[in-house]
């Protein structure tokens, strides 16, 4: 099940590396596993597919939009809710 401290480690992972992806990929997604951007592809499908090809089921990994404008957040399956 994936932590709210992983969730952060991708986050902190997008921030680092933002400017270089606005820069070159925007309007892309990025796939994130850990700390490691691992690449970006010109859908969401396919940026999942590869996360999933990569990682299969029993790995989390983070997909992003490439966007200077932050939105709503989706999230996969195994998120642990905020405590009450």
């Amino acid at each position: 099940m994936i932590t709210l401290e992983r969730f952060h480690e991708e986050l902190e992972a997008y921030e680092r590396n933002k400017d270089t992806l606005l820069a070159q990929d925007v309007g892309k997604f990025v796939l994130i596993h850990r700390s490691d951007v691992i690449g970006t592809w010109d859908t969401y499908e396919d940026a999942l597919k590869a996360g999933y090809d990569r990682y299969g089921l029993a790995e989390p990994f983070m997909v992003k939009c490439i966007d200077g404008l932050e939105g709503v957040q989706f999230f996969s399956r195994d998120v642990n809710p905020c405590p009450a």
